[in-house]
């Protein structure tokens, strides 16, 4: 029999290893900033085109690479950082593995760009598909040049699974700011086909946070300090109140590397605990430094993932300090210009000796004692006299007339109660059924609806009765309303002031999106800079606060993003509805919760909500009398 084994070819080995190393642009541009970092580079330059497929290149001022070297990078398992087993123990570097620029450049066009400090000309290679071009001198500045076009060239099933420009943009942009956030002490640029996005200079850690994330985080952030044996934790948490729906602003850092770890993750969201709504997840900023011994980064190709040999006393120690800070933060003193002083003792004048306050009783007041009523202009059920409580006398009361007009109401009362009664039991049948996918036979009575624990729905059916939950129920009325062609923008409520909310650079891509979607939706925006002008909202919206509105919609919208089967505009309408929704906890009338029984059940899916959770729970007269058996 011939021998089937046999040794692949470089270039479809380093195609292999590039679809563990090299995912999408991000990975791109992660893997070649780590390098710069790691080549000891203070200026670190990032341009992206078309969200990386078209170019992604990174220019640093750090050390450069010799000509042999620079013709070695490329060459799989080849790298600086490592040279035994032992090393693989002792990290201080990023970019260890050594398939960085080989996975790369078996998947795109590679230009690469490098001199020395001491050297007079630089080195230019060229690489496309793990073939070297061409090389030659080049007059270039120190440092490193690493130009990567045409991303997956040669892997065209490859590029086809890539996102929309946009969505890529947004991980190069997760990435860089995951490198900005730990290295403070590198002044960083990001160009994005030809615009700006950041220009970071060398700055202290809480002066990096504020420029990426806005100027309102410098009052929200609190600082985390504590030292011990195993770990030393440093950085920042955020004041309960700033929590958001979103876990999008959560950082962990070990020894200056980024990573995920959903232990440590409920470590923190512990330490919250009756601090924040549920739901709702505090930003932070967290910075261990472990001993390198006791870490292994290299359990997962991305590097995003670390063991740690001591996770369970790190998780303590984690919960324990977040829980500090919080606490030292909340025990700060404040000052209350409304503090009622009307309770306050008077203040003694110099001199003046403390005197034990009077009581003046009167001895013969009773009660009971009947006087001749009051001939005075007052109303005879005046009995406070001008010499003061003290001097109080009880009028006599017309006791014959105190149940004048009693029987008639009791009357009047009876009269309703039999008239309600009589709708409920002889009422005709309300024209809304129950779609036949529940059960043909259930037509909703004309029954008043109740309101359980403010959250459900009770109403009566002819052989049982429905449980409706109202938050879910009101996104699906609100989901098919903004999906209907006339949508909700003739429905949009104009403010009688404008009201500005100021975002976050880093949602910038997000709203430039977003915006023109929500004005069809009903709001009416306008963004400048990194200002929203809010005109106009939904009529729909029952929050009287128009920031706080647009603000709850767009952290709906960013957690759809990761619903991948629905469009843009199907997200949008996702988000709002679920930010005007009424919550659970919030009392309805008797004509609100008719209302969403009627509108719920002329929905085209009553029985599922836009995330595909059930809304109606139906109880048979069969199942309740089983439970009594």
């Amino acid at each position: 029999m011939a021998e089937v084994i046999k040794l692949l070819a470089d270039h479809i080995a380093n195609q292999i290893a590039a679809g563990e190393v090299v995912q999408r642009p991000a990975s791109v541009v992660k893997e070649l900033i780590e390098n710069s970092i790691d080549s000891g580079a203070d200026r670190i330059q990032l341009i992206a085109k078309d969200g990386g497929k078209t170019l992604v290149q990174v220019i640093d001022n750090g050390s450069g690479m010799s000509e042999m070297d620079a013709r070695m990078c490329f060459e799989r398992h080849a790298t600086s950082k490592i040279s035994s087993a032992d090393d693989l123990f002792q990290l201080q570097t990023k970019g260890f593995r050594g398939e960085a620029l080989a996975s790369i450049a078996a998947i795109a066009h590679v230009s690469l760009k490098t001199r020395l400090h001491d050297a007079e000309l630089g080195t230019e290679i060229i690489n496309e598909g793990s073939q070297i071009v061409s090389q030659e001198a080049c007059a270039f500045s120190a440092g490193t040049s690493i130009a990567v076009k045409n991303l997956f060239f040669n892997v065209p099933a490859r590029r086809n699974f890539l996102g929309k420009n946009t969505t890529e943009y947004r991980k190069i942009l997760d990435e860089f700011l995951r490198i900005a956030l730990v290295h403070p002490e590198i002044q960083l640029s990001f160009h994005h086909d030809d615009n700006e996005i950041y220009n970071l200079p060398k700055q202290g850690l809480r002066q990096r946070i504020v420029q990426v994330f806005g100027n309102a985080y410098n009052q929200r952030l609190v600082p985390v300090n504590e030292e011990t044996d195993l770990v030393k934790i440093t950085g920042f948490v955020t004041k309960p109140e700033f929590a958001k729906a979103s876990r999008d602003q959560q950082y962990l850092f070990v020894n200056d590397r980024y990573f995920k770890d959903r232990y440590f993750n409920h470590a923190i969201q512990n330490a919250y605990d009756g601090l924040v709504p549920s739901g709702k997840f505090p930003p932070y900023f967290l910075y261990f430094d472990v001993p390198t011994e006791s870490i292994d980064v290299n359990v997962h190709p991305t590097k995003t993932e670390v063991k740690f040999e001591e996770n369970q006393a790190i998780y303590a120690i984690i919960r324990s300090s977040v829980k500090q800070a919080l606490g030292q933060f909340n025990i700060a003193p404040t000052l209350d210009f409304e503090r009622e002083t009307s309770f306050d003792p008077p203040k003694l004048k110099a001199g003046e000796a403390v005197r034990i306050p009077e009581i003046k009783v009167d001895p013969d007041y009773n009660p009971f004692h009947s006087t001749k009523p009051s001939t005075s202009s007052h109303s005879s059920g005046s009995t406070i006299s001008s010499k003061g409580f003290s001097q109080m006398k009880p009028a006599r009361a017309d006791w014959e007339n105190f149940y004048e007009g009693v029987k008639e109401q009791e009357d009047k009362t009876t009269q309703e109660f039999e008239q309600e009664m009589e709708e409920e039991t002889g009422g005709e049948i309300s024209g809304v059924t129950i779609p036949s996918s529940l059960n043909n036979e259930m037509d909703i009575e004309r029954k008043k609806p109740v309101q359980i624990s403010e959250k459900y729905i009770m109403t009566s059916v002819k052989n049982g009765f429905l449980l409706i939950d109202q938050y879910r129920a009101h996104c699906r009325i609100l989901f098919e309303s903004f999906m209907t062609e006339d949508g909700a923008k003739s429905n949009a409520q104009k403010l009688l002031f404008p009201e500005n909310l100021e975002i976050d650079a880093v949602d910038l891509p997000w709203w430039a999106e977003a915006i023109p979607h929500l004005n069809e939706l009903g709001f009416e925006l306008k963004l400048e800079d990194k200002l929203i002008t809010i005109d106009a909202v939904p009529a729909d919206a029952k929050d009287s606060n128009a920031a706080r509105l647009l603000q709850a919609t767009f952290e709906q919208f960013k957690n759809s993003e990761q619903v991948e089967d629905l469009n843009l505009n199907e997200k949008l309408a996702l988000s709002m509805a679920s930010a005007l929704a009424i919550k659970g906890g919030n009392k309805l009338s008797t004509a609100e919760m008719e209302f969403f029984v009627d509108a719920l059940f002329a929905c085209e899916s009553p029985q599922l909500s836009p995330h595909g959770k059930k809304i109606i729970e139906t109880f048979t007269m069969e199942e309740i009398t089983q439970r009594f058996n």
